[in-house]
C-alpha cells in the first residue's frame, strides 16, 4: 500500500501515512493539541470530518469548537440530538428549530403546549443521550430510497426538499433509528456535547449554546423581547402564505407562482414602511430625529429611502444627513486589538461636533455641513450649509445610530430609533433555519463584487473583523429601538443564487476562504432560481442585485 505524504498546518509537521489513515488516526500521531477536542480539519481548504480517510497528499489543518464550521458541526448535531428527543417524547409532535434569538437557539413543539416540565423532562432525556456517546452516522444513498426513509419517519418537509433537488445520491446522517437531513458535517458522537442547556421561552423553548471563544462557558441570555416579536410575526405571516420552509419557495417556481411570491412580500415591506411613517407622523410634534441602524447589508439605505418618501405622504419633510460627513482625521481614528485602524468604533465619529450641529439645526441656526475625504483621511469643508425648517425631520442612517452616545445631547423624546435586519423568516427545513448572517453576506458578496470591485474571496476575509465590530457596536444597542424592520425577502435567495454562484466559484482552492465558498455554494445548491424580473426598482434587494431607481 503506498504511502503518502501529509502537512499539518496546526504545528507544522510532516509525516507520512497509509493511504487509508484516517484524519484522527493523524492528529494522534501528531500529537494535535487543541483548546477544545479537535471536530474536523480542512483539507486542502475543504471541511472534512474526523473519520476523514486519506489517500492524496495532503495540507491539513484541524479545528475545533472555537472556528465557526467547528461551531455549526456541534449546533447541527445537537439540533439531532433534540429532535431525538422530543421524538421519543412526543412521537406525534413536529419539532421546529425556527431562528437565533437571546444568544440561543428559539425552537417550537408543534401539536404539544410545552410546560417547564415537559422542558426539563427534553433536556434531561438530551443529556442521558449524550452521556450514552453515540455515533453519529453519516450515510449516502440514492436519494429515491432516502425520500422513503423520511416519509417513514413522517419528516415530508425533507422528503420535499430532496425531490426538488434533483440528485442521484443524498447524503443524511443518523443517530440510532433516527435521522436527520444537516448541509454540513456533524461531530464524531453525542459525547462531544457536554456544553448546553434548554429552557422554557415563551410558548416553546432556548436551546443555550457554548459561548465560541470560551466553549466550556454557555452564552448568556440577552433579553431580546422585540426581536423575538418581529421574528414571530414574520413566521406567522408565512404560515398564513402555507411558506415555511424552503421546499414550499422552491415549490413556487416550478407551479408558476414565483411572481405571486414576489409581489406579496413587497406589498409587505410596503405596508410595514407606511405604518413606520404613521408612527413617526403621530410623533411629530417631537420628534426631529429618526435614527436608523442595523447590520452590514440589512438595506439600511434603501429602508431610509423608501421611508423619506412616506414620510413625505404623511405630510413631513425629512433631510437626510450621513454620518459619514462626521469621521475624524485619519491619524485621530483610534486602532483596535490588532494595531488596524477600527472605523466601526464609536470614537472614530466626532461625536462631539456632530452633536453640537444637531443642537444647532434644531435650533433653527444654519450650520456648514462637513465633508470627509475616505482616500486622504481628512475632513475638510466646501461651503454646503443645512438649515432646517419647523416641519422637516432629521433622517440618519449609520451602525452608531441606536448607541445614546451618539445622540447624548439630545433628549430621548426628540428621537425616533429604528433597527433594521435581514431576519430570516423561513426554514431550510423543520430542524434546519437560514442564519441571517449568511443572508446579510450573500448579499454583501454580490453587492461588492457589482459596486466595489471585491472579489467573493476579499469579501469573505473581511467578513470575521464586520462581525466583530457588529457585535461591540449594534447588536448590544438593537432592543432601544422604537420599531424594528425586517428587510429580508421571502425569494431573495432564489434570485441571488444565480448572481452569487459566479462570483463564488471565482475563489480558488488554494486560498483559506475555499471552505466558506464551498459551503455557500452547496447551500445554494438547495434552490431553486427565480428570475428577478418582477422585482419593482425600488425593493430593498435592488440595493444588492442592481437595478434599483434609488440613487446611492
Amino acid at each position: 500500500m503506498k504511502n503518502v505524504h501529509i502537512k499539518c498546518l496546526n504545528n507544522d509537521k510532516t509525516n507520512c501515512y497509509k493511504a487509508g489513515t484516517t484524519l484522527e488516526e493523524i492528529a494522534k500521531d501528531l500529537k494535535v493539541k487543541l483548546d477544545t477536542p479537535i471536530l474536523g480539519a480542512y483539507v486542502n481548504n475543504k471541511l472534512r470530518e474526523i473519520n476523514y480517510e486519506v489517500y492524496h497528499p495532503k495540507t491539513i489543518e484541524f479545528i475545533d469548537i472555537t472556528r465557526p464550521d467547528g461551531m455549526r458541526m456541534y449546533i447541527r448535531s445537537l439540533s439531532l440530538v433534540l429532535y431525538k428527543a422530543v421524538n421519543e417524547l412526543y412521537p406525534r409532535a413536529r419539532l421546529r428549530i425556527e431562528h437565533s434569538v437571546s444568544k440561543g437557539t428559539y425552537c417550537s413543539v408543534e401539536g404539544e403546549e410545552l410546560t417547564i416540565e415537559d422542558v426539563m423532562a427534553i433536556q434531561n432525556r438530551m443529556k442521558e443521550i449524550i452521556d450514552s456517546d453515540t455515533p453519529f452516522i453519516r450515510h449516502v444513498e440514492e436519494s429515491e430510497e432516502v425520500i422513503k426513509r423520511f416519509e417513514q419517519q413522517n419528516q415530508m418537509d425533507k422528503a420535499a426538499l430532496i425531490r426538488h433537488r434533483g440528485l442521484l445520491y443524498t447524503s443524511f446522517h443518523q443517530l440510532e433509528k433516527h435521522i436527520g437531513l444537516y448541509y454540513g458535517y456533524l461531530v464524531p458522537s453525542t459525547g462531544y456535547l457536554k456544553v448546553f442547556d434548554l429552557i422554557k421561552y415563551y410558548n416553546g423553548m432556548l436551546l443555550q449554546i457554548p459561548k465560541r471563544t470560551q466553549p466550556e462557558y454557555l452564552e448568556e441570555i440577552v433579553v431580546q423581547n422585540k426581536m423575538f416579536d418581529i421574528f414571530q410575526e414574520f413566521a406567522e405571516w408565512n404560515r398564513v402564505l402555507n411558506v415555511r420552509n424552503l421546499a414550499d419557495i422552491n415549490e413556487s417556481c416550478t407551479n408558476g407562482k414565483a411572481e405571486t411570491l414576489i409581489k406579496i412580500s413587497e406589498a409587505l415591506h410596503e405596508k410595514k414602511i407606511g405604518h413606520i411613517a404613521d408612527m413617526i407622523e403621530a410623533r411629530k410634534k417631537a420628534v426631529k430625529l429618526v435614527l436608523i441602524s442595523g447590520p452590514s447589508s440589512s438595506g439600511k439605505t434603501t429602508f431610509g429611502k423608501r421611508l423619506a418618501i412616506q414620510l413625505m405622504v404623511a405630510g413631513m419633510k425629512p433631510v437626510n444627513l450621513s454620518l459619514d460627513n462626521y469621521f475624524v482625521n485619519r491619524e485621530n481614528t483610534p486602532l483596535d486589538e490588532n494595531g488596524e485602524y477600527d472605523f466601526e468604533a464609536l470614537e472614530a465619529l466626532d461625536v462631539e461636533l456632530f452633536n453640537q450641529q444637531l443642537l444647532d439645526l434644531l435650533a433653527g441656526k444654519a450650520v456648514e455641513i462637513p465633508k470627509f475625504n475616505f482616500e486622504t483621511g481628512q475632513r475638510y469643508y466646501d461651503g454646503e450649509k443645512l438649515q432646517m425648517n419647523p416641519d422637516n425631520v432629521l433622517v440618519i442612517e449609520g451602525i452608531h445610530g441606536l448607541n445614546p452616545k451618539l445622540t447624548h445631547l439630545i433628549p430621548d423624546h426628540s428621537k425616533f430609533k429604528i433597527y433594521v435586519s435581514a431576519l430570516t423568516s423561513v426554514n431550510i427545513d423543520d430542524q434546519n433555519l437560514i442564519h441571517t448572517t449568511d443572508n446579510r453576506l450573500i448579499r454583501r458578496i454580490v453587492r461588492d463584487y457589482k459596486y466595489r470591485s471585491y472579489s467573493a474571496q476579499a469579501t469573505i476575509s473581511r467578513w470575521g473583523s464586520v462581525r466583530r465590530g457588529e457585535d461591540a457596536h449594534i447588536f448590544p444597542y438593537q432592543e432601544e429601538a422604537d420599531v424594528m424592520f425586517n428587510t429580508a425577502l421571502l425569494y431573495e435567495l432564489s434570485v441571488l443564487k444565480q448572481q452569487a454562484e459566479p462570483i463564488l466559484l471565482e475563489v480558488q482552492p488554494n486560498q483559506p476562504e475555499y471552505a466558506e465558498a464551498r459551503r455557500l455554494l452547496k447551500f445554494f445548491g438547495l434552490f431553486k432560481p427565480i428570475q428577478p424580473n418582477e422585482i419593482p426598482p425600488t425593493s430593498i434587494i435592488r440595493e444588492f442585485l442592481g437595478g434599483s431607481s434609488f440613487d446611492y
